[in-house]
């Protein structure tokens, strides 16, 4: 038995600059952090005793002789990627909900991978879980993913992720203060609006219409930067940071029609009406979580004026993708 535990992760500025169509061309950067809310694979050699092969345990059970035969494209993807030809029984569970922004997908791709690579007795360095999980995502499923939600899932921490024209990435850890990364930490809120969405058909949108919006999307990476440099600097106000994450939020609706919704807009006013400096809509838009930045003394107010919705109180993580059970002969 092998179980893989991979965080989930939350996305502050750069969004958009990590789809190929863009940085291939443009480069692009993103600053993110993994969460303390994770992604579970666990995997085992399934005995010959079944009249199937492959058993996967998600929000639906599938029982097959053949790879071919599975509907979910993840696991079909990586199992034929993989050339496995054993039988598997694979379950999934998943401390938050999937299609709701925080990169649920692609932590469930690296899980899967890593898993799969220690039932075969290989050890996957980050930069090789990243990069084949992009490889299954953007080539062989065909989704309409950017590359950075694979490299926070793998990586683990608060990065700076910085895509190059030439199809790599480095990623370089965020240094700041025990007491910065609390004070960030603590002015964050996340909230559940209960609307799922596809994200690869939302990004379709966005990456059609990508280069008549170089201008915000080059805006958008700039604060990359700037963000940093405020974080960095122990006499810059942290309110500052939830003023940028509004304008990158005006940056970001402006990406696409489908970003947002007259019911998100709403729940973003009132939010800040209650105190909120700033937020964003997580992963492509359409739905799933918001994040928002608030001064301790106005949480209260913003929770009781989102009353409606589920708040999800977490905290920056730093391992990445990790096997958390080793027993290869099920011992």
């Amino acid at each position: 038995m092998i179980i893989t535990r991979t965080p989930f992760r939350i996305s502050f500025f750069g969004g958009g600059t990590d789809y190929p169509a863009w940085f291939t061309k443009n480069g692009g950067a993103v600053l993110a952090t993994s969460i303390n809310k994770y992604c579970y694979i666990s995997c085992r050699n399934l005995p010959p005793f079944f009249d199937h092969k492959y058993r996967i345990v998600y929000s639906k059970i599938e029982s097959v002789r053949d790879i071919s035969e599975l509907e979910h494209p993840a696991v079909r993807s990586v199992l034929n990627w993989s050339e496995n030809d054993s039988g598997l029984e694979i379950h999934h569970d998943g401390d938050l909900p999937a299609r709701s922004g925080l990169g649920s997908s692609s932590s469930f791709t690296v899980g899967l991978i890593h898993a799969i690579r220690a039932m075969e007795g290989k050890i996957s360095s980050k930069n090789q879980l990243a990069s084949d999980a992009i490889h299954v995502e953007q080539n062989l499923i065909g989704e309409n993913v950017g590359s950075q939600d694979q490299i926070s899932a793998a990586y683990g921490g608060l990065n700076k992720i910085e895509f190059h024209k030439n199809g790599t990435f480095t990623v370089d850890p965020i240094i700041i203060s025990t007491h910065r990364r609390q004070l960030l930490s603590s002015h964050l809120m996340l909230f559940f609006t209960g609307f799922t969405r596809l994200a690869s058909e939302i990004a379709e949108a966005q990456i059609e219409n990508i280069h008549n919006k170089s201008k915000e999307l080059e805006k958008m990476r700039e604060m990359v930067e700037q963000a940093i440099v405020l974080l960095q600097d122990e006499q810059s106000s942290i309110d500052l940071f939830g003023e940028m994450l509004d304008q990158s939020w005006s940056y970001k609706r402006s990406l696409s029609d489908q970003v947002t919704t007259p019911e998100i807009d709403e729940i973003y006013g009132r939010a800040k009406k209650a105190g909120a400096i700033g937020g964003k809509l997580l992963g492509a838009g359409g739905g799933g979580f918001m994040l928002f930045f608030v001064p301790q003394d106005k949480q209260t107010a913003v929770r009781e004026n989102l009353n409606e919705l589920i708040h999800v109180p977490f905290e920056f993580e730093d391992s990445g993708s990790r096997v958390v059970l080793y027993q290869p002969n099920g011992l």
